[in-house]
């Protein structure tokens, strides 16, 4: 593996979409958030079947910031549990993982 992540994150509209994706490329949590618009997401919740429109956000960043991602997806997020999941990047070219490495902040200690 190559300690870099892609986090998936839905959103309710594309102003969070967009708001959400900024700010993280702002902080330099993310190098790259790629946004698939008005995809429709069925699921469970509070003990019914729902569905909703959603924007679906791609997030390149590394394992070592997930955390940091984390606190501001879900202080910006209108969900009140965002999705949030980390798939892990198993190999990747070596420029384009150069390339992401050098626009993330730099890793916590």
């Amino acid at each position: 593996m190559t300690g870099e992540i892609v986090i998936l994150c839905t959103c309710a509209s594309e102003g969070e979409a967009e708001s959400i994706s900024r700010r993280l490329l702002e902080e330099h949590l993310a190098a790259c958030v790629s946004v698939i618009p008005v995809s429709r997401s069925y699921y469970w919740w509070q003990g019914a079947i729902e569905s909703a429109a959603e924007h679906l956000l791609l997030i390149k960043s590394s394992g070592a910031l997930f955390p940091a991602v984390d606190e501001t997806v879900r202080q910006m997020h209108s969900y009140e549990v965002p999705e949030l999941l980390a798939l892990p990047v198993l190999e990747g070219s070596t420029g384009y993982l150069n390339w992401l490495r050098g626009n993330l902040r730099p890793s916590p200690k």
